[in-house]
């Protein structure tokens, strides 16, 4: 039999049970939509901020080389320009240097334009930046460690360059890291805090992973986001065009999210596309669709 103390608490309890999911939801953050100029990599680093700008973004990751066009006509101090004057902010960079991790006789000269990358960035106000894992170098097992032990160099190095964060973009098409259950060893491996795994919604499902892979995360093993959706074709036709804005595909964008934001996750989401139609467009005016598609998937899940 309950005592009186215990029926007059059942209304709390009942009330508490209510507002545990929201609490819950309301912990977890925010993400923040953003653009990555690879969307728009075909108008210029110019028009694609101020288009992008126009149409509401407030958030843009920079592909290195990018950039660099820009700097032919332009210094670096007029590409931050650029970005405060359109009320952006860069939140993350793509070093677009190959060879920084699996082992390499040019492995040096690629840590020195690291470096130059990484000075390229923090002028640009970005405190976090990724390789991927693409090679055409055969990689054997024997490698592994090693992989480990350069990032756990990368993250060092970044380190001592402003406390910048570097991670690696696991790719679908990789001979040593197309999946997230092995960019999660081999980062955990390397154990520098410094460094870390990048999530792109386009390798991990349209590759080997699987949802069940998400739950091997854990708190900062993701530190960055790269956010797209796949149309509704066979996983062996998809290639790097057939990426879609998130919204105009099959991906299960909500349980991704979802499972993201459970680890705590509350970083940008950056639309990384490559579709001809995109990359050449009015750069307004698809940073427009893209936040008319995006963001409601971002408010479904409870991250936006």
């Amino acid at each position: 039999m309950l005592s009186r103390r215990a029926i007059f608490a059942l209304p709390l309890v009942a009330a508490a049970a209510v507002r545990a999911p929201a609490l819950a939801a309301a912990a977890r953050g925010k993400m923040q939509l953003c653009m990555h100029t690879n969307t728009s990599n075909n108008v210029g680093y110019r028009r694609a901020m101020e288009g992008w700008a126009k149409a509401g973004i407030k958030y843009v990751e920079l592909n290195g080389a990018f950039v660099d066009e820009f700097l032919k006509t332009e210094s670096l101090a007029t590409a931050r320009k650029v970005l405060d004057d359109n009320g952006l902010t860069a939140v993350h960079g793509a070093v677009g240097v190959g060879g920084l991790l699996e082992p390499n006789p040019e492995r040096a000269a690629a840590l020195d334009k690291l470096k130059r990358r990484i000075e390229m960035f923090t002028t640009l106000g970005i405190k976090r930046c990724y390789t991927t894992s693409g090679t055409s170098q055969k990689v054997t097992i024997d490698d592994f460690k090693a992989i480990s032990a350069n990032m756990h160099e990368i993250g060092e190095l970044a380190k001592g360059m402003g406390d910048m964060k570097v991670s690696v973009e696991f790719l679908r098409i990789s001979p040593y890291m197309a999946t997230l259950p092995t960019a999660l060893r081999l980062v955990r491996d390397a154990a520098h805090p410094n460094f870390g795994v990048l999530f792109d919604f386009y390798h991990f499902w349209s590759g080997n992973s699987r949802l069940e892979d998400m739950d091997l995360l854990r708190p900062n093993d993701i530190f960055h986001v790269h956010f797209q959706d796949v149309p509704d074709m066979p996983r062996e036709m998809l290639d790097m065009f057939s990426r879609n804005i998130p919204g105009d595909g099959i991906s299960p964008l909500n349980a991704i999210l979802t499972k993201l934001a459970r680890v705590g996750y509350n970083g940008p989401l950056s639309v990384e596309l490559f579709l001809p139609r995109l990359t050449m467009g009015d750069p307004e005016a698809v940073a427009r669709e893209v936040r008319e598609k995006a963001e409601p998937v971002m408010k479904k899940a409870g991250v936006l």
